[in-house]
């Protein structure tokens, strides 16, 4: 049980840094005439979210595979599941409260993630 509830979570999250990296150029271009050096700035932030939400479910995905239900693996859970509650509430403080609608969806779904890591490093 715990093993499919951690794979739920990464895949969540997985398919979650995907899309959040596709629509770069669309949210970059939603703020307008930027500087070049905001630009780049912008898309580094952006795919920093979407490397980290890749990392976090790798990592995931790694320990179960590899040891699922010893005390390393539980932790790495619930180290991944603080992580995401951080960038959940991050997200929720900041580009949630603007008129993007994948900002709103993000705190969402990884606090959804983080309870089920945390449940799985439980069960």
């Amino acid at each position: 049980m715990a093993e499919v509830l951690a794979y739920v979570a990464a895949g969540m999250v997985l398919l979650w840094g995907v899309s959040h990296a596709i629509p770069t150029r669309g949210v970059v271009a939603g703020y307008g005439e930027l500087t070049v050096d905001n630009r780049r700035i912008l898309i580094q932030e952006w795919l920093a979210e979407a490397v980290t939400m890749f990392s976090l479910a790798t990592l995931v995905i790694v320990v179960t595979a590899v040891d699922a239900g010893a005390t390393a693996t539980e932790w790495a859970y619930r180290v991944v599941a603080g992580a995401l509650v951080v960038l959940a509430v991050l997200t929720a403080l900041t580009g949630a409260r603007t008129s993007i609608v994948w900002f709103k969806i993000c705190p969402v779904l990884l606090s959804a993630s983080a309870i089920l890591l945390l449940v799985a490093s439980l069960v």
